[in-house]
């Protein structure tokens, strides 16, 4: 075993970590936004709906010309810029799943080039204040292919963030029942257990990140 080799791995390790506590923040934060816009949607797609069922030529709001198509015109701009804000969020979230990616790769990456000098002892021992280095690289994979599987989720709900931007490149402002069910479908997407599983793996690395 390589004594080089195993401290330039823990040292890319820790930077991995330090990436992916740093970004899921970032993640966390844009999705967080995400929430309260999707609800904006649905209530626009609602009141959207309400005024194409109704006739204001047979109502005493017939008085006041072109108050429907003026209406229309302000519903459907308050969705354009709902949409659009959501886009920027999705654009937050797609940032923060490439640069956990590029991360978790440069990690592998280094590990395939030193597999030669790291024997299987050394990537299993574990210690009182450091998982091993399997562990590590498998809860940094598998949170890399929960954000990539969420940001594409985010497209098809809709496919988790490719999908979720696939379910906004969906939305059209004169497609009510899509933009009425945007909400549930993308609150489905949801995955606790998952989001639980990475803040555990951050937890357990505490130590290790400050052992340096």
């Amino acid at each position: 075993m390589s004594q080089a080799a195993l401290l330039s791995l823990h040292q890319e390790l820790r930077k991995c970590f330090q990436s992916l506590e740093t970004n899921r923040s970032v993640w966390k934060s844009a999705l967080a936004e995400c929430s309260p816009l999707m609800s904006s949607l649905g209530n626009l797609a609602e009141q959207l709906r309400a005024l194409k069922s109704v006739e204001l030529v047979n109502t005493p709001l017939a008085q006041f010309p072109d108050l429907q198509e003026r209406l229309q015109h302000k519903l459907t701009q308050a969705t354009d810029t709902v949409l659009s804000r959501l886009d920027e969020k999705i654009d937050a979230l797609q940032v923060a799943k490439d640069s956990i990616s590029k991360q978790v790769f440069a990690v592998f990456q280094l590990y395939e080039q030193n597999s030669d000098f790291l024997d299987l002892r050394s990537c299993v021992a574990r210690s009182a204040i450091s998982p091993s280095i399997a562990d590590m690289l498998e809860w940094l994979q598998d949170a890399e292919c929960y954000y990539r599987v969420q940001s594409g989720q985010f497209l098809v709900t809709v496919l988790r963030h490719v999908q979720r931007k696939y379910l906004l490149q969906m939305l059209k402002p004169d497609d009510l029942t899509l933009m009425e069910t945007a909400p549930k479908r993308w609150a489905s997407l949801d995955s606790p257990s998952r989001e639980e599983r990475i803040s555990d793996a951050v937890s357990q690395v505490s130590f290790f990140m400050e052992s340096e």
